[in-house]
């Protein structure tokens, strides 16, 4: 029943802007169009400088209001100056914009429709089109050369203290490998893949393989910078870090690299955020399949004990792939004879 009342209250309101249109023309053809037209633009006119002021308050009321709330701090070196990247970008856009919507309401108000008032045309001019093509393109150039640095930065060579940490995207979930004590990654070959004891497909006869582990977490040391390997094992992923700003394509067979130096713990951020529950977190950033949305896992940000007791406790995936043979179990010795067991004892009573 309330389905058809929706339907006729829908049908009741187009009836009554109908009838309101038709009447606006009929009250049209009795004043004149063009007087009608004028009074259009008047009203339109004062609507529009209204919209303006309102509007610019409502931005400053929104960007006052919000401030520090909707995207917090980044919590890695390379972020702070991507964020400020970010900010640069903003204010500069944001100067265009209030300036560009202020004159465009402003003239709209400004040279409406009037007597005795006739519109200037002009199909070409040199000036004009030569200050709104080398300004913006100015402004972009530089926009663009701060993206560059901060991209050239990151995908840069790592320090030679920094961490190594593989990371494989596959749908729908992230495989994320350590190097061992040797702090260097083994071999791999996809036809090696094996989702029961060889998920990335690591070569057993690279001897830097004995003691990579893998783990269903990643584990980073705060304040140490860490170089990641991605990759894929199938379709295109892409590695999105948000708290640290930054992402990368996980390509099928072509290996992408990125490097960072997280800033905060994760018990930091909880203290931060006010969020006791609060984990830093991977996501994949490229539509892959049905699945896209379940495809995250969790980061582990913690001092450098925390990090080494955590990776005292890992198995070397080459030991979980070759367990050792079960050690076999111990003969027991076999029974005596019963009837031979009574024998004895009635000869030794007889001898007392």
């Amino acid at each position: 029943m309330s389905g058809y009342l929706a339907v006729l209250v829908v049908v009741l309101i187009f009836v009554v802007i109908f009838q309101i249109a038709k009447a606006s023309e009929y009250v049209s053809i009795l004043k004149g169009e063009k007087k009608t037209r004028q009074q259009a633009n008047r009203v339109n006119g004062s609507l529009l400088i209204g919209f303006l002021v309102l509007g610019l308050i409502g931005v400053y009321y929104c960007n006052d209001a919000l401030k520090g709330k909707i995207v917090m701090e980044a919590a890695s070196e390379q972020g702070k100056g991507i964020d400020d990247m970010i900010k640069t970008t903003l204010i500069i856009t944001g100067i265009v914009f209030v300036i560009t919507q202020i004159l465009l309401f402003w003239f709209a108000f400004k040279y409406q429709e009037k007597e005795g008032r006739q519109a200037f045309y002009f199909p070409h001019n040199n000036k004009l089109e030569l200050i709104w093509t080398v300004i913006p393109a100015i402004a972009l150039t530089i926009l663009v050369a701060f993206g560059l640095r901060h991209w050239f930065r990151i995908t840069s060579d790592a320090p030679k203290d920094a961490m190594v940490v593989e990371i494989t995207g596959k749908q729908f979930n992230w495989l994320i490998r350590y190097p061992g004590k040797d702090g260097q990654l083994g071999r791999k070959d996809f036809k090696n893949i094996n989702d029961a004891n060889n998920p990335v497909g690591q070569d057993w006869e690279d001897q830097l393989n004995k003691d990579d582990y893998m783990a269903t977490e990643m584990h980073l040391v705060v304040n140490k910078p860490v170089k990641l390997i991605i990759g894929s094992r199938d379709v295109i992923h892409d590695v999105g870090l948000s708290h640290f700003r930054l992402k990368m394509d996980a390509v099928p067979g072509i290996p992408t690299t990125l490097w960072f130096t997280p800033t905060k713990t994760t018990a930091e951020m909880k203290n931060i955020t006010g969020n006791p529950d609060f984990v830093y977190e991977i996501s994949c950033d490229q539509m892959c399949g049905a699945g896209h949305y379940s495809m995250k896992a969790n980061i582990v940000v913690e001092t450098q004990a925390e990090y080494d007791a955590w990776a005292a406790k890992q198995v070397a995936q080459f030991a979980v792939a070759h367990p050792a043979p079960a050690a076999p179990a111990a003969t027991p010795a076999p029974a005596a004879d019963s009837a031979h067991q009574e024998k004895v004892v009635a000869v030794n009573e007889a001898k007392h």
